[in-house]
């Protein structure tokens, strides 16, 4: 999917074919869309198709006629009814007249500039469009680490009285995630450092305080990946121990009820043996088969007194 807009008098506005200063926005384009965006703005293919693997780590790459900035921003992706975080790449390339993006899905990064949801953006003012675009980027990292802190809290409630693996494994995919957005946010602080250094991309004052403000941005996201990723491993370790030492606790009252349970098993099997019933104790009572079962009743309950004096429950 290939898209084309271009503010006028402060309003998003799409247009049909490509103008000076434009912002060319292509989704998961076809080998068809890719060719022809290459051959008209003389970008190499190979390039353009960069952010379409999703491999593919982060860097700023310098052509004869454009640059090209490479990050790897947050997305989620629907797995068993639940919201599990990677990252994918997105490309950002410069050139003299427009500027385009290349992503392989939608993504709210840039839908907030389609929907007019960013303050002074001009798709002319190409230096501080990519600016905003990194920050809004590192904004997104934040908004899903909180996201993240938030379901391992619900699973940490899940795992206090759990003794199945299936919360552990919901930590295992979110610390999975969290390793995503180390590797991520570490190759994007790269890029970043690089572009308040290159010459190729040309800054403005305001646009290097922007910079830098998304340099900030994106150290503070991984300290807190850092932070969630201590936490989220600790926890694992301690829940896996709470985990067995709850089965433990199911596997000791089994235990109890099986000891409790033998007493009346084993009185009622000596009367079902096969030997004359006038030498069993009551055999000839008729109250017999009730004094048995009272017997059997009361010796339970003293082993169950027992058991519970020597804190065995």
């Amino acid at each position: 999917m290939i898209e084309i807009f271009i503010t006028e008098n402060g309003a998003v506005k799409q247009i049909e074919k490509p103008q000076p200063g434009c912002w060319i926005y292509i989704v998961n384009p076809d080998e068809k869309e890719t060719s022809a965006v290459a051959s008209e703005f003389h970008i190499d293919t190979e390039s353009l198709r960069a952010a379409l693997d999703e491999e593919e780590s982060s860097r700023i790459e310098v052509g004869d006629d454009y640059t090209m900035v490479l990050v790897n921003i947050p997305t989620y992706k629907n797995r068993d009814k639940e919201q599990w975080y990677c990252t994918i790449p997105l490309s950002i390339i410069i050139l003299n007249d427009a500027l385009i993006t290349v992503c392989l899905e939608d993504t709210p990064i840039l839908d907030a500039f389609i929907h007019e949801r960013v303050r002074d953006f001009r798709t002319h003012m190409k230096t501080r469009f990519i600016f905003q675009i990194l920050y809004r980027i590192s904004s997104l990292y934040l908004q899903y680490l909180h996201s993240i802190d938030k379901k391992s809290g619900i699973v940490e409630e899940k795992l206090q009285s759990s003794t199945k693996n299936r919360e552990l494994i919901e930590l295992l995919k979110l610390e999975k995630s969290l390793v995503f957005f180390t590797t991520a946010l570490r190759s994007n602080e790269i890029v970043l450092e690089k572009m308040l250094r290159s010459e190729s991309i040309k800054k403005f004052p305001e646009d290097t305080e922007l910079l830098e403000d998304v340099i900030i941005e994106n150290k503070q996201a991984i300290e807190m990946t850092n932070i969630y990723s201590g936490i989220l491993s600790g926890m694992m370790d301690a829940f896996a121990s709470v985990i067995s030492n709850n089965l433990n606790i199911v596997m000791k009252f089994l235990a109890i009820v099986t000891i409790i349970m033998s007493i009346p098993t084993m009185i009622f099997s000596a009367y079902g043996m096969n030997i004359a019933a006038g030498s069993m104790p009551f055999a000839n009572n008729p109250y017999g088969f009730i004094i048995i079962i009272a017997l059997s009743l009361i010796l339970s309950l003293i082993v169950t007194v027992i058991l519970a004096k020597i804190k065995i429950f």
